[in-house]
């Protein structure tokens, strides 16, 4: 009985292999039958790996988007670019979001842990950007001692921290870094050169800072169980590389150089299995507390500091709204329809990014606080409207009765029971406040959950990771909640 059991278990495992073997092998098949080559990429600032065209802007071009046309008509098939994060590319592969990955994905160890890697179609390198009236800064090692931009996730970002010494600035997009630049924030960028070849034409006042170094290989991101569709998409860049369609494609974009010789002696390196081995967060959980923990230190100083803004200005806005004179009123009312009807991503990036086209330059700590807090300010300023209202008209009339201005009614009589009444909505509001904070990332602050993308980046544990940030997150906000409790029960005893 037990022997047949475990045949049976042996031949459904074997069925089951050789159906998932049959599914694996079949991407290519299921390409080239449904006439579809999804790739995955980032249009989203971009350039010049695809991006809308300006001109047409429902329309995607850019030298990459030639590459997948070129390969998708090898197969028999057309390309469809399936938009996603950048830095989310290889979970969503993993997912089944799209066939392949073509978006500058560099050839490193840590891709190749998780995905196969076609052979390279590029052979880029670093490129320092600096001001035209910058003349220091002419190779990697001048860079120590200063702030520098970079994309996330890219091998610059893994160059510059592990050299040390450099104040590394992390970007989400490609166009931010250069508007730093330009505004004096950083004092130079380092990116791949395709990047910078092409955004230099757009920056009159930037420079390429020195030659170029660390050269490296992109390539096409599939899933290890696809190798059918590797190997096909190894033998079409071969082909588009011999018959001179990648120079071509190059060349129309500015971007061949002599590096691209590389690509026909290029032999893949074999990792070995301890580099291939999986990185396992909770048993290396020292490794990375203190990372995140700095991170959730950071969280901490924007988040008080942003509901101390929010709560000082939301009551004068309350005030306002429901006391002052006419205009003062309609100011206020504007303020916090405008403010709530507007995301708070858009806010960041007119007080971080906007401002300085008027000569206002925030540094990143100070734009994130203002635009937490000044957003904020606006879902206070209606909890203090709603307590201070629920007050009975009443007392307000005693206490004018008994001689007292309004502006002390409102101060002695009013507000400590309106207080009492919006501590709820208010601690709710600063709990939601500190998961909020995560989108002070997009102005180069790094946060919690900046810090453990970074690092879910690097090790791909999503999981591991995320259970570490969440309970860092719940042991953040649950005191907080403690201590509302505790208040509101104080200020409840005249109630017994």
């Amino acid at each position: 009985m037990k022997i047949r059991f475990v045949g049976g278990t042996a031949i459904f495992l074997a069925a089951f292999a050789v159906l998932f073997s049959a599914r694996a092998d079949g991407a290519l098949q299921r390409i080239q039958k449904g006439g579809v080559l999804k790739w995955g990429a980032d249009a989203e600032g971009g350039a010049p790996y695809v991006f809308p065209d300006p001109q047409q802007p429902e329309k995607l071009i850019g030298f990459e988007v030639e590459i997948a046309d070129a390969l998708a008509h090898k197969f028999g098939a057309r390309a469809e670019m399936v938009q996603n994060q950048w830095d989310g590319l290889v979970p969503a592969l993993q997912r089944g979001n799209f066939d392949i990955v073509l978006n500058g994905l560099e050839i490193t160890e840590e891709h190749r842990r998780q995905i196969a890697m076609s052979q390279p179609y590029y052979v880029y390198s670093q490129q320092i950007i600096t001001r035209k009236d910058n003349v220091a800064l002419t190779n990697f090692a001048s860079l120590k001692g200063h702030a520098v931009g970079t994309l996330s996730g890219t091998v610059a970002q893994r160059i510059m921290e592990k050299a040390g010494g450099v104040d590394v600035r992390v970007y989400p997009g490609q166009v931010e870094p250069f508007r730093d630049l330009n505004n004096g924030r950083i004092d130079a960028v380092m990116l791949d050169r395709p990047i910078a070849v092409y955004y230099l034409t757009k920056e009159p006042n930037l420079k390429m800072s020195g030659d170029p170094f660390a050269p490296g290989y992109y390539g096409i991101g599939v899933r290890k169980e696809d190798q059918t569709l590797l190997l096909a998409l190894n033998q079409g860049i071969a082909e588009l590389l011999a018959d001179g369609t990648l120079e071509k494609i190059y060349r129309k974009w500015n971007l061949w150089d002599k590096n691209q010789l590389l690509l026909v002696n290029y032999h893949e390196e074999q990792p070995t299995a301890q580099k291939n081995a999986p990185v396992s967060t909770f048993r290396n959980w020292r490794t990375y507390l203190p990372m995140l923990l700095k991170g959730a230190l950071v969280t901490v100083e924007i988040s008080v500091l942003a509901m101390a803004l929010a709560i000082a200005c939301g009551l004068a806005l309350a005030l306002t709204r429901l006391h002052g004179i006419a205009p003062l009123r309609w100011l206020a009312v504007a303020y916090i329809e405008v403010i709530r009807g507007t995301p708070l991503l858009i806010q960041l990036y007119l007080i971080y990014y906007g401002l300085p086209n008027v000569g206002i330059r925030l540094n990143a700590f100070v734009a994130a606080v203002l635009g937490l807090g000044l957003n904020y300010a606006a879902y206070e300023a209606e909890n203090y409207r709603a307590g201070i209202q629920a007050i009975p008209r009443g007392q307000m009339e005693a206490a004018l009765s008994l001689g007292m201005n309004r502006w002390l009614s409102l101060r002695a009589v009013v507000l400590p029971q309106a207080i009492r009444i919006v501590i709820p909505p208010v601690t709710n509001d600063f709990i939601a406040l500190f998961k909020d904070s995560s989108l002070v990332s997009v102005i180069t602050m790094v946060e919690l959950t900046k810090v453990y993308g970074m690092l879910a980046l690097t090790t791909y544990d999503y999981m591991g990771l995320g259970l570490m940030t969440a309970a860092l997150y719940f042991g953040l906000s649950y005191p907080v909640s403690l201590l509302a409790k505790r208040l509101e029960r104080k200020l409840h005893r005249d109630r017994r």
